[in-house]
This record gives structure tokens, sequence and C-alpha cells, in this order.
């Protein structure tokens, strides 16, 4: 499968499973990409630090050391996209992964075309694309500096907030966002419980952004965690 307008990466995998790492390896070399892998923690902390790769794939279930403390040790030294695997069911893990800095997760089993999607959108974010402060989610164009969106060249009318959500989201694009993560940058230390405000916000912004805002095809709800912007 072609790896899109992204050019090959230099991707490591942490993984202890030989299966996982055969078919990642298979799925990423396919698409154009150099692959590394290492089957524990301490192995592969050595191969990061030999050679800090482009795109990190870190299992959390490591058989040394939790794969939480292996981000962790990263995050101290490096802001390398981190892609975290975790088991179906581990929405606590998740969320402790995004708290420790990781840049998104997948849950096994996944799919061949949502893993290289996320891959993509990590790349990316670590490469900005030229073209200014202007960024197009379908046929919605975000100014970013002049804090104004328009859809097919009609001014769309966001309030304060709503745009301070849209950009914050645009800032992060592809990744899941904690409810906490984006309460905190909008509304400070005080407002992180206050996901109602959050929820509001979000069902506004889709009415004003969306096609379908019943059906969003870009600003996505992550059970139990939070949203993500798709901008593809």
């Amino acid at each position: 499968m072609n790896s899109g307008t992204v050019s090959s990466a230099d991707i490591l995998i942490i993984d202890d499973e030989a299966q996982i790492r055969r078919l990642l390896g298979l799925t990423l070399g396919d698409a154009g990409h150099r692959v590394r892998e290492a089957s524990t923690g301490e192995e592969g902390l050595a191969r990061f630090w030999e050679k800090e790769p482009d795109v990190l794939i870190l299992d959390l279930g490591l058989p040394d050391m939790s794969g939480l403390d292996v981000l962790k040790k990263i995050r101290d030294r490096s802001d390398a996209p981190v892609l975290v695997l975790s088991v179906f069911g581990q929405e606590g893990s998740k969320i402790s992964a995004l708290d420790c800095g990781a840049d998104d997760y997948l849950t096994k089993p996944f799919g061949e075309g949502e893993l290289l999607a996320r891959l993509r959108a990590l790349l990316r974010r670590k490469k900005p694309a030229a073209g200014g402060n202007t960024v197009r989610i379908g046929a919605v164009a975000v100014d970013l500096e002049g804090r104004s969106v328009t859809r097919d060249g009609k001014l769309v009318k966001l309030t304060s907030t709503e745009f301070d959500l849209l950009a914050l989201l645009v800032a992060n694009a592809g990744k899941a966002m904690l409810h906490r993560q984006i309460l905190r940058e909008l509304w400070g230390a005080k407002g992180e419980g206050q996901t109602h405000y959050l929820r509001t916000y979000m069902m506004r912004l889709r009415r004003k952004i969306e096609l379908e805002p019943d059906s969003p095809k870009h600003l996505l709800t992550e059970s139990g965690v939070g949203y993500r912007l798709v901008i593809d």
C-alpha cells in the first residue's frame, strides 16, 4: 500500500510479540518505510538512542519493564512521535500513555489502513507542509493567523472559544486528545473537570464544520478518551 504524500521514514517497533513485529514490518516495508525492531524495553531504548527514529511504535506490555516507563524515559530527552499499541478494553492504559506523552494509540487488533493513516498523521505533524497558516478540513479553510474560517469561500462565524478549540485540534491533527488536555488548554487547570463545556462546544463546532454533524467525518469522538481531528 502506498504511504500517501509522506516520504519514507525510519520507524522503530518495540513489541515482544514476534507475530506483531512481523506484521508491522511487512506492512511498513511495503509502504516504503525503513523498520527496526526490539523485543524488550531495554533493547528498544538502546536502539532508540543509537538512532532516534522518525516514529516509535511502542507496545505497553513488555517483558522486562512497563511500556509507560519506556515512554517516560524517552520523553525526558526526546519529542519524537510515539504511537502506542494497547489491548482492547485498556482505556485506562491509553489515557495514561497519552498523559505520559504518547502522540496516539492503536488498539490490537488493528487494520493495515488504520495503521498507515495514523503514521501519516504523525509524520505530517513532525514535518508540517509548507503553505502558511491556512489549513483545509474538507471544504473548510481555517486561517489560523487571521482567526477566520470559510466554507467554499463563504465566512463561517465562530465564537472566540469555538475558534480556539478548532485551532487546538488543528495543531494536534490526527492525534487523540484527552478531555482534560483540551479543557486545561482552553479554560486552565480549574476547568479540567468541566467536560459538559467541552461537549457543548464540540456539538456547536460540528454543526458549523461538518456537512453531517450527527455523522462527523473530521471532528471525531474517541470513546472514553477525548476527541480527534481528522483532516484527510
